[in-house]
C-alpha cells in the first residue's frame, strides 16, 4: 500500500508542467530586473513578493536543491540526504505557509583542510533551509544583478572565470602596453566569516518579512567569537551575499574580481599604497580586512597566479597565460592516483580519467597549451605503458583506451569572447544568452547545440540559466555517437526522458 502511494506521488512530481514553471519564474525575474534598472522601488518590492508567493518558484527551488545541485546528497543536522516525492510535496506546502516567518535549523559543521595547513568550516544547512534560501535567491538575485559592477564575474549567472582571463589579457597585452604595468594582488581575510551582518542587511534588497528569516539564518551560522559577522559557506545564498557586500570595490581602481579574489592593474605612475588604503577603508565598513601576508605588488613581467592560471608579460611584450603550476600539480596527482590504482582494470581507469581530463582541458582551453607538459604528453605516455602491461591487453586495445581516457579538447589562446558590458541573463535577450551558454561546451555537445539552434531538444527552451547541459543518446546506446543519435538537453530534462522511457 505504501509503495502504491509513493508511486502516485512520483507520478505527480514527474508530471508537473516543468517547462511552464520555468517560463513563469523567468518572466517574473526579467520584470524584476527591468524594474530595478528603472529604479521603480515599489514595483521591485511587489515583484519580489510575487516570486516568493509563486508556486513555480517553490517547486523549482525544491527541484534545484534535491535533484540538480552538486551537494544534493549532503545531509544537514537532521541527517536527511534526500527527500521522497511525498516529502517534496509536503515541503512545498510547508514553505508556502512559513515563507515570511522562517525559523532555520542548526547547521552541520564539516572541517575542510586548506592549502596552508589550517581548516575552514563548511556549515551545511538542512535540505529544508537550503530550499528556502534558494527561493530567496530567486527573489533577490535579479534585483542586485541590475546593479552589480560589470567587472564582477564570480558566482553570477551568465559569467565565468574565463571573462576574468580575457579582461586581464585585454589590459596586459602589447597593445595596452602591459609590459610597463604592475599588479596588486589582494586576499581578503576570512571573507565569508567576517562580513558584518548589520551592513549586509542594510544593502540587501528584499521585503522586510524575509529579511527577518535571513537575519536568523545568518545568526545561526556565526562563530561565537564573532556573533555579528559571517555567512555560512554551505548556504545557497552565501556567494550572492558575498557579492552584494563587496559590490563597488571595483570602482576604487581598474580591477578584475571573481567573488572575493581580485587583482588591481596599475600603470607605472599610479600609487599602490593609496589604492590599498582605499580598499582597506572600503572593507573596514563591511567588517573585513586585507590579509597582509598574501598581498603583494608585482611587475607584469614577473608574473602572477590568479584563478588557477599563471599570467605573465614576456620581455618582448608578448602576453602569456598558462595553467598555474599549483593547479597542474593538483591535477597531475589526481590523475596519477587513478592510473596507479592496482585494483581497477584499464577500462575502469579510462572511464574515471576521461571526465577529469576533459574538464581540466576545457578550463584551460584559452591558455597556451602546447609543449609536452600542458599537452599531457608524458601523462599520456605513462598511461599507455600501464594499460599495455595489463593481462590480456594488446597494443591496439591499450591505444584505444588511452584515446578514450584523454579526449581531445581544442584550445585557442586568448580567444574567449567576454560578456557584453554589464549584461545579465535577466535582461531577456534569449538569443544572446543561449548562444553564449553553448560556447562553454565542445565536441559533440557543441555540434548538437548548433544544430538545435541553442535550444533544449526536449522542452524547447533556450539555454539561458546555469543548469548543466547533457548529451542524450536517443537509442540508449552510449557507444553510438552518430550526430543523429545525440540530443543536447537540460540535466533535469534528461532525468524526465529516462523516467518516461522506464514507465
Amino acid at each position: 500500500m505504501v509503495r502504491h502511494v509513493e508511486i502516485n506521488y512520483s507520478e505527480l512530481w514527474k508530471s508537473l508542467p516543468w517547462k511552464k514553471l520555468r517560463k513563469n519564474l523567468f518572466r517574473l525575474q526579467c520584470r524584476l530586473y527591468k524594474a530595478m534598472r528603472a529604479n521603480d522601488q515599489k514595483l521591485v518590492k511587489s515583484l519580489q513578493k510575487l516570486i516568493l508567493r509563486s508556486r513555480s518558484a517553490r517547486l523549482l527551488a525544491i527541484r534545484q536543491v534535491t535533484q540538480l545541485n552538486v551537494g544534493k546528497k549532503t545531509a544537514g543536522v537532521d541527517g536527511k540526504k534526500s527527500l521522497t516525492f511525498f516529502e517534496r510535496i509536503e515541503l512545498d506546502e510547508y514553505i508556502k505557509v512559513n515563507i515570511h516567518n522562517w525559523k532555520p535549523q542548526k547547521l552541520r559543521e564539516i572541517p575542510i583542510p586548506k592549502k596552508d595547513g589550517t581548516q575552514r568550516i563548511l556549515k551545511v544547512p538542512t535540505i529544508r533551509d537550503r530550499v528556502w534560501q534558494c527561493l530567496l535567491k530567486y527573489a533577490i538575485e535579479p534585483a542586485h544583478e541590475a546593479l552589480f559592477n560589470a567587472r564582477s564575474y564570480g558566482f553570477r549567472p551568465g559569467r565565468s572565470a574565463h571573462d576574468c582571463q580575457k579582461l586581464i589579457f585585454q589590459n596586459l597585452n602589447s597593445h595596452a602596453n602591459g609590459k610597463e604595468k604592475r599588479i596588486l594582488e589582494l586576499d581578503i581575510e576570512k571573507c565569508f566569516d567576517r562580513i558584518n551582518h548589520n551592513f549586509l542587511m542594510s544593502v540587501v534588497i528584499a521585503p522586510q518579512s524575509v529579511k527577518q528569516g535571513l537575519w536568523r539564518s545568518l545568526k545561526i551560522g556565526t562563530n561565537p567569537e564573532f556573533p555579528d559577522s559571517g555567512t555560512p559557506q554551505g548556504g545557497v545564498c552565501s556567494p550572492l551575499l558575498a557579492n552584494i557586500a563587496l559590490d563597488g570595490i571595483e570602482n576604487i581602481h581598474k580591477s578584475v574580481r571573481y567573488a572575493d579574489d581580485m587583482v588591481f592593474i596599475l600603470k607605472p605612475n599610479e600609487n599602490a599604497s593609496q589604492i590599498l588604503d582605499k580598499v582597506s577603508a572600503f572593507l573596514h565598513i563591511r567588517g573585513l580586512n586585507v590579509k597582509a601576508s598574501k598581498t603583494r605588488l608585482v611587475r607584469a613581467t614577473t608574473g602572477f597566479d590568479f584563478l588557477g592560471w599563471h599570467f605573465q608579460v614576456q620581455n618582448n611584450g608578448k602576453f602569456r597565460c598558462t595553467p598555474a603550476m599549483e593547479n597542474f600539480k593538483t591535477f597531475q596527482a589526481k590523475v596519477k592516483t587513478i592510473i596507479n590504482n592496482s585494483h581497477d582494470g584499464a577500462a575502469i581507469k579510462a572511464d574515471k580519467l576521461a571526465p577529469i581530463i576533459r574538464g581540466w582541458r576545457n578550463y584551460h582551453r584559452y591558455c597556451k597549451m602546447s609543449g609536452s607538459q600542458f599537452s599531457l604528453w608524458f601523462i599520456n605516455h605513462r598511461t599507455f605503458k600501464v594499460f599495455n602491461q595489463q593481462p590480456k591487453m594488446n597494443r591496439y586495445q591499450a591505444e584505444t583506451l588511452v584515446k578514450k581516457a584523454f579526449p581531445p579538447v581544442p584550445y585557442s589562446e586568448n580567444d574567449f569572447v567576454n560578456v557584453k558590458g554589464d549584461y545579465s541573463p535577466f535582461n531577456g535577450n534569449l538569443i544572446y544568452w543561449s548562444q553564449r551558454q553553448s560556447k562553454f561546451y565542445d565536441g559533440a555537445t557543441s555540434k548538437a547545440l548548433i544544430s538545435q539552434h541553442h535550444k533544449c531538444g526536449f522542452c524547447g527552451l533556450s539555454f539561458v540559466d546555469a543548469e548543466r547541459i547533457h548529451l542524450h543518446h536517443i537509442d540508449g546506446n552510449h557507444d553510438n555517437c552518430h550526430p543523429k543519435n545525440l540530443l543536447a538537453i537540460h540535466e533535469s530534462c534528461h532525468d524526465l526522458v529516462h523516467y518516461r522511457k522506464g514507465k
